[in-house]
């Protein structure tokens, strides 16, 4: 932040103060310096759709494979007309610690977790997935 800067005439003070603005689910956040959300609203819960659609889909593929109902991911890509790493990466949303689902699922994941986080590569071990979400949480492009 910088020192207040008045007019010629006295009556306008300008003040700077860095901040950044980032999309989460169609919304745009206010970030002050530190990282810290600023808002003077309550924090409510946002379920971002994209994500519960895709762990949706994570959870009933992985049915499907595990059921019989198809062999393998290949047949699932052929059968949805998708492409098979999008399916690949996908049906990687099964392995998330079933707190993080809970929470996404619920609005209640951190601000900075988007789904484009989640389809890349994340630990397997779920508490190593705790600490990898806060520290490299994924900005919309």
């Amino acid at each position: 932040m910088t020192e207040p800067n008045p007019t010629v005439d006295g009556r306008t003070v300008t003040v700077l103060i860095p901040i950044s603005i980032r999309r989460r689910g169609g919304r745009k956040l206010v970030l002050a310096p530190d990282g810290t959300i600023v808002t003077t609203a309550p924090v409510r819960r946002h379920i971002d759709n994209a994500m519960v659609k895709a762990i949706a889909r994570a959870f009933r593929w992985r049915e499907m494979l595990e059921d019989g109902t198809y062999a393998t991911i290949r047949e699932i890509a052929v059968a949805k007309k998708i492409n098979e790493s999008y399916v690949g990466r996908v049906l990687r949303l099964t392995l998330l610690a079933p707190d993080i689902v809970e929470a996404i699922l619920g609005g209640r994941q951190p601000a900075d977790i988007m789904l484009a986080s989640l389809m890349k590569s994340f630990p397997i071990k779920w508490s190593d997935q705790r600490t990898y979400m806060v520290k490299n949480p994924c900005v919309a492009p």
